[in-house]
């Protein structure tokens, strides 16, 4: 099943009935919910020594540098193009027009994607539950795979909904991202394909494109793959995990969107989600695609990262400075 979850208009060089698109999708959704519920009901509870694990992956938590994004322009969204459909440069949707050069002033985001224990010690911090799902997910990935605590805290956040990630920004005194701030700190100012460039995804690049027989997430660390990073040296700003960003998911929100910091559209069903995942075809991984999800939604394809405005104090800041080179060179 294709792991985009909000409706769109598709280009004209992919596009299908939309009655029965909808017709399909429904059909599909409501057969996954009922086996998804039947399973969840049927599968014991993990057993009491899971706990253990959950604290100690808990007590392996530590936050991600953040990385000072300059305030400039940037270009934003994609020029269309009919003349190669299945190419990588090629719109994957119509959500992605115009191409449009946007104002941001500066501000912070989270180098690395935050982490499963982060979130675990979030969540134990606020007194609120570890979903049901996570829970077997852990347990399963000690009882079966015997990977180590070690090995699970440095993965990405999983089955997050979109209100536990901004309440897990705020208490951390940062918001998430717009999805303005999302793409520029993913592709530059100069609008690349992918955060590295404009090569097709490689194995060493991003974890994308994979599969697993039971959905277990095959993820990477979040402060791996130093090769695929962006402009600004950010890591898994495609694949891995697609993550949460502040705006609604708008399909026409980027010719009405303001020239200057845009918040996207004020209300919605959907919340805009970025960057592809493990499972992600290399259209997905595109730093212009867009993508959408319900708030509610808890997948294991989700997680984010958090972004801060940048204070007029250098001392209220934790920074990494972005690589001397020029992030705005040539493709």
């Amino acid at each position: 099943m294709s792991e985009r979850i909000a409706p769109s208009t598709r280009a004209s060089s992919r596009t299908v009935s939309p009655y029965l698109g909808v017709v399909t999708v429904f059909l599909v959704c409501c057969v996954v919910s009922l086996e998804s519920a039947a399973k969840e009901n049927n599968d014991p509870a993990p057993p009491p020594e899971l706990e253990q694990h959950l604290a100690a992956i808990a007590g392996l938590s530590r936050p991600s540098p953040m990385v000072q994004i300059p305030a400039g322009r940037f270009l934003m969204g994609t020029v269309r193009k009919d003349d190669d459909p299945f190419g990588l440069e090629t719109q994957y949707d119509d959500t992605e027009f115009p191409q449009r050069r946007i104002w941001l002033d500066a501000y912070t985001l989270d180098r690395d994607e935050v982490s499963m224990a982060e979130y675990l010690a979030f969540l134990y911090r606020q007194g609120l539950p570890v979903p049901l799902k996570l829970r077997h997910l852990i347990w399963h990935l000690i009882d079966v795979h015997v990977l180590p605590d070690y090995v699970m805290a440095r993965w990405p956040a999983l089955y997050v909904t979109w209100d536990e990630a901004d309440q897990f920004c705020r208490t951390h005194g940062k918001r998430l991202p717009t999805e303005a701030e999302w793409e520029k700190a993913a592709r530059g100012t100069e609008g690349r394909v992918f955060p590295w460039g404009a090569d097709p995804p490689t194995p060493d690049l991003a974890v994308f494109g994979l599969y697993h027989v039971h959905q277990i997430p095959l993820v990477a660390a979040v402060d791996s793959f130093e090769e695929g990073r962006s402009p600004y040296g950010l890591h898994h700003m495609a694949g891995n995990v697609r993550e949460w960003v502040q705006d609604w998911f708008g399909p026409d929100s980027y010719p009405l969107m303001p020239e200057r910091n845009p918040q996207g559209s004020e209300a919605g069903r959907y919340k805009s989600v970025r960057g592809g995942s493990w499972r992600s075809r290399p259209q997905l991984l595109r730093t212009a695609t867009r993508n959408g999800a319900t708030p509610a939604t808890r997948s294991p394809n989700i997680g984010f990262r958090c972004a801060r405005t940048l204070s007029s104090n250098p001392d209220d800041e934790i920074i990494d400075k972005a690589n001397p080179a020029d992030p705005d060179r040539a493709e």
